[in-house]
């Protein structure tokens, strides 16, 4: 971005959408326009005695300014304000866009849409990084495309860095929760290993790298019995490797968790889920994260044994603490309903 002196009060407002988007800050400069406004737009300023004739920008964005990405926000919203539907049919994080539709025409109809309006204000749609996933796929047949080429095909898909897949199990999220947490101990493990620690030390230290590697975007899954036993598998590896024992040493894991001072993982995987689900009911009816918890899906389930819902899980972590959804309305109370004993 370019930086140009304009006073204490400053005005800059961006052209590069059909609608203008004014910005007003305090401070004598201004950090105004983007990369992409190179060959869309010119920059109007204000000066001391008025507004200033239009100026190009020939600078690309400063990286680590504070403004940076506020306005890279800014502009994103105007470059698809045309095109962009709501949440959950269209969802944008950064410049990473989740495109959401009912069939494959109308997909394909969508990123066209998509590409018409990123290309004609100079930005480009990355082929080889543009993948598509079927949920719940009965029928094998059909491709995506973009403009005659073939959109990749793929089973899991990786959003904000969780793993979502096809049939809707959560296995692989589990998989990577359970390395993280190894990535996660070996850069600690000079630590953890360390016999001149106390066990105390190192269950704060594994509750505060480790275990939060672990739990990351947990709150949002549905877990089985079995997954669950995973984390937990794990989490008594890790305990055992930091304290020096080992399974032929026949120590109980409750004593294990209680030299280090840590919880169970489920019930704090439990209760991270509670905490985000009082934290959007508590939200208003329009939220999109309440929408989705309250949406109901047209057709009948299959035959045989229905595999878990979300709100399956929610249910049984409600009935286990004795509350209810209406406790949630309640912050300090339901924070205090659903908090397990355990560190």
């Amino acid at each position: 971005m370019d930086c140009r002196f304009l006073g204490p009060v400053s005005q800059c407002t961006l052209k590069c959408a059909p609608a203008p988007c004014a910005v007003y800050f305090t401070g004598k400069h201004l950090l105004i326009g983007t990369r992409f406004q190179r060959d869309c737009a010119g920059i109007a300023g204000c000066e001391d005695n008025g507004p200033s004739e239009e100026f190009n920008v020939e600078v690309g964005l400063h990286q680590g300014s504070a403004l940076s990405p506020f306005l890279f926000a800014i502009v994103m919203d105007q470059l698809s304000e045309e095109v962009r539907q709501e949440s959950p049919w269209t969802m944008m994080f950064a410049d990473d866009i989740v495109i959401c539709s009912e069939s494959r025409e109308q997909v394909e109809e969508n990123l066209e849409r998509w590409r018409f309006a990123l290309e004609r204000r100079g930005m480009k749609v990355s082929h080889s990084k543009t993948e598509y996933m079927c949920v719940n796929e009965r029928e094998g047949s059909g491709t995506v495309r973009l403009q005659g080429e073939e959109v990749k095909k793929v089973q899991v898909f990786k959003y904000l860095g969780s793993k979502v897949q096809s049939n809707g199990e959560c296995g692989k999220e589990v998989k990577k929760r359970v390395q993280a947490g190894w990535n996660g101990w070996r850069k600690v493990s000079g630590v953890l290993c360390d016999r001149k620690i106390s066990a105390r030390i190192k269950g704060k230290v594994y509750r505060t790298v480790v275990r939060l590697a672990m739990l990351y975007g947990l709150e949002t899954v549905s877990l089985r019995k079995r997954q669950e036993s995973e984390l937990e598998v794990a989490e008594l590896k890790i305990l055992r490797f930091s304290l020096g024992v080992t399974r032929l040493d026949r120590i109980r894991n409750e004593y294990i968790r209680g030299t280090a001072h840590v919880g169970r993982l489920g019930d704090k995987v439990r209760e991270a889920r509670l905490r985000w689900f009082g934290h959007v009911q508590r939200r208003e009816s329009e939220y999109i994260g309440r929408r989705m918890l309250d949406m109901k899906l047209p057709g009948r389930r299959q035959r045989g044994r229905a595999k878990r819902r979300y709100m399956d899980g929610i249910n049984e972590d409600m009935k286990l603490v004795g509350a209810s959804v209406e406790d949630a309305e309640d912050r300090d109370r339901w924070r205090e309903m659903i908090r397990c004993g355990g560190p």
